[in-house]
């Protein structure tokens, strides 16, 4: 059960916080060998592990707030338990709170400061988690903070520039769909009722135009939720199924600009992330598994696996097991193979992933250059068939006269 308590240090300072304990008598306790005198104790929750921290979510910027501040600390001489408390105090968001008491509650238990971000997968990918049982198995805690501020920043900006990039195509693409529908759907049926109660006979082309128009106007709230219902679909595929995320990802590889920007991210993402495992320390294999989970690519984090369990795991040298995946390209594998023989593969594998951060940028650009007049095609062609099947039955029409 976790208890809120309210106590006064030797000094007369009062403090505040939470216990994980199996009754007032266990708190009482452990204020006691803390040097605290109670002033009020209450149940605030009969789950323990501080079950709070799933009515919310810890962003990024939650991350790089934490790991960075706790890195300042540590490095200035500030012990681990003093660093939590005083992050306690100064953040205001509930989950994160939550997390941090609770951490504090496992660190007073003996437990390892990596075992509550552990409970967490949803928050704290295992790379993460590995980090932080490395430095804290080496003692360099300080600079696995100050790496994992750095990383998280890079993607958290990464992903910012990717997305500021295509909010203009989408816009435009929703925009455009929206017209579009209402005008197949709303005003093509009634221009058709137009020339229907007239007794005008329009050409083939119109007719089906217009016939097209008045199914869609007919159904045009079923289709609406047809094209939402897929979206969410593919939303919750690309986010929550495995399967799903397959389908997606063999889909996309399929085209040829977008396969590009994610083969981009994927390479940088691997880069990255193995760079921070071994400088922490890992074991290569358990560094090479810990990747495959996090690239985002089927192929990749296939090649990934065998690297480690057909290649390395049977003696064959990191080099030589690279150079055998096909899906990682040539300059690659050679820096890689080159780097090992020269002892500093994780300095390659940095250099590796700042270089593909920028590729990013300008493939997303390429892409967004694309898709723009490739979009703007496609509306063009749209509206110029609709107007051609309202155009040329007018013509026809006034001809008669």
């Amino acid at each position: 059960m976790i208890f809120h308590y309210v106590a006064s240090q030797p000094n007369g300072k009062v403090v505040e916080g939470e216990a994980d304990a199996a009754g007032p008598a266990e708190v009482l306790e452990q204020l006691a060998a803390k040097g605290l005198r109670p002033v009020s104790i209450k149940a605030v929750r009969g789950a323990s592990g501080g079950r709070r921290i799933f009515l919310g979510s810890i962003t990024v910027t939650d991350k790089v707030f934490l790991t960075k501040y706790l890195a300042l600390m540590l490095k200035v001489g500030t012990d681990l338990f003093r660093a939590v408390d005083i992050l306690v105090a100064d953040f205001d968001k509930p989950v994160v709170k939550a997390l941090l008491l609770e951490v504090r509650a496992n660190l007073e238990k003996g437990q390892p400061f990596y075992a509550t971000f552990i409970k967490y997968p949803k928050f704290f990918s295992p790379v993460f988690v590995n980090l932080i049982k490395a430095g804290e198995a080496s003692g360099n805690l300080d600079q696995i903070f100050e790496d994992l501020s750095v990383s998280l920043t890079k993607e958290q900006e990464l992903r910012n520039r990717i997305r500021s990039a295509m909010v203009y195509p989408i816009l435009l693409f929703v925009v455009a769909a929206i017209i579009l529908i209402v005008l197949v759907g709303v005003a093509i049926p009634r221009i058709a009722e137009v020339f229907s109660s007239s007794g005008f006979e329009p050409p083939l082309f119109s007719k089906i135009v217009f016939g097209i128009g008045g199914v869609i106007g007919r159904f045009i709230w079923l289709f609406l939720l047809l094209i939402a219902g897929g979206v969410a679909l593919a939303v919750y595929a690309a986010k929550f199924s495995v399967s799903g995320r397959k389908v997606i990802s063999h889909f996309a590889a399929r085209i040829p600009v977008i396969s590009g920007v994610l083969k981009r991210i994927a390479l940088q993402r691997f880069a990255a992330t193995l760079s921070s495992l071994m400088r922490a320390g890992l074991p290569i294999l358990e560094a090479l598994e810990l990747t495959a989970d996090t690239v985002g690519n089927v192929d990749l984090q296939a090649a990934l696996r065998r690297i480690s369990r057909e290649g390395i795991a049977k003696g064959l040298t990191i080099g030589d097991a690279f150079r055998r995946e096909a899906s990682f390209p040539k300059v690659v594998t050679n820096l890689i193979a080159i780097s090992e023989k020269a002892g500093h593969v994780e300095n390659i594998l940095k250099t590796l992933a700042d270089f593909y951060e920028s590729e990013i940028d300008a493939a997303v650009k390429t892409l967004v250059s694309v898709l723009e007049p490739l979009m703007l095609l496609l509306i063009g062609m749209v509206v110029g068939t609709i107007a051609l099947a309202i155009i040329v039955p007018i013509y026809q029409l006034v001809g008669q006269f």
